[in-house]
């Protein structure tokens, strides 16, 4: 009878050389990845950013925006509560370098989101950055 599968071609090696020959690319690979984080990960001298928990431990400050938006959905620059007709004209104007910065109270309705960016988006401003704070 013959065999329908040759035998496998072991090029006259035995069975621990060939394991051997298979582990040497892993060794290689393994190498590799340790080099590139011991280059990656050089310790610096500069201080690593401060952590959201532990910034609650200075003073708040309120964010630096152009608009700030209310819990209750009304639309202050500084201490100014303003309406659609005059909000406009007391932003600064459209920028395609800068977006137009809001800060949001976390608690406000979407709904009323929805209708400043209405607002903004008829006077021209197409880049918003909504700023916020997590909730805790």
């Amino acid at each position: 009878m013959t065999n329908l599968v040759p035998p496998p071609f072991t090029s006259g090696k035995s069975l621990m050389e060939r394991v051997e020959d298979a582990l040497l690319p892993l060794i290689n690979l393994v190498f590799l990845l340790l080099m590139f984080f011991i280059v990656a990960g050089q310790i610096s001298d500069e201080p690593l950013p401060e952590l959201p928990a532990t910034s609650q431990t200075r003073e708040q400050q309120p964010p630096l925006a152009d608009l700030t938006v209310d819990a209750e959905g009304n639309w202050l620059i500084g201490e100014e509560t303003l309406n659609k007709r005059s909000l406009i004209a007391r932003l600064p104007a459209p920028d395609q370098q800068q977006p137009l910065r809001i800060a949001a109270a976390e608690n406000i309705a979407m709904a009323d989101l929805e209708a400043l960016f209405g607002v903004l988006e008829q006077g021209g401003y197409t880049d918003i950055l909504l700023l916020t704070e997590p909730g805790g």
